[in-house]
């Protein structure tokens, strides 16, 4: 089977999916596009006008992170998510929490005002401490076994501690086993590997670009 996976190059929810590629060690072509100026076939492909895209043997597109995510897992040996009916129902409405908590945190870096900057703030911070009760299984979401759970989370660990406010999110005091998590995620290989050589640089450009009064509360 032919996979190729379109993205842009900062997009947390393309970067689950390639962190699950490269923990299945499963072959595929990764394709970077400008979201800003989207070429022509991506725009004849894509519904919602947005990565990530999977398309599988040059013809099929499936679209969604939590869907792609889901079908690369079915394909490959080694599931990611519990046998058990409602554990896999329970996982997948973390996943949909998790989205959230990214979308939150990327309202944070596109605010253009201090209401809307600090109101997302405290929207995340609401949403960690549910997160900070249900971490009751450590190392992972599932306990000993990585999941489709923890994929998911890693891109919102990995941007809090790029932009530096993991602390002010989830004080370690308050909030430890969500900030234990989050540095266990942030050491696997498959997550380190999921993201390109310049993010953190991207990452910064990306926000100062596009709001400069983010990039200020974030000191850039």
């Amino acid at each position: 089977m032919e996979l190729e996976l379109v993205s842009f190059k900062i997009c947390p929810f393309v970067q689950r999916a390639v962190t699950t590629l490269r923990y299945k060690q499963t072959a595929f072509k990764l394709t970077h596009i400008d979201l800003s100026d989207p070429p022509h076939w991506f725009k004849a492909i894509s519904p919602f006008g947005r990565v990530p895209l999977l398309k599988v043997d040059k013809q099929h597109v499936i679209f969604e992170s939590a869907v792609i995510d889901e079908f690369l897992d079915e394909i490959t040996s080694g599931h990611l998510l519990p046998e058990d009916p409602l554990l896999r129902a329970q996982n997948r409405s973390w996943i949909e929490f998790g989205t959230a908590c990214l979308l939150d945190l990327s309202a944070q870096m596109h605010a253009e005002d201090e209401p809307t900057f600090d109101s997302n703030r405290e929207e995340l911070k609401s949403k960690l401490k549910w997160l900070e009760a249900r971490l009751d299984q450590p190392p992972y979401f599932n306990g000993d076994t990585l999941s489709l759970v923890d994929f998911s989370y890693a891109p919102l660990f990995m941007r809090t501690e790029i932009l530096n406010i993991g602390e002010e999110l989830y004080p370690a005091a308050q909030l430890p086993r969500t900030a234990a998590w989050g540095r266990r995620l942030l050491e696997l290989p498959a997550v380190r590997d999921s993201v390109v050589a310049d993010f953190s640089e991207l990452l910064r450009d990306h926000i100062c670009a596009k709001a400069p009064y983010a990039a200020q509360r974030f000191g850039l």
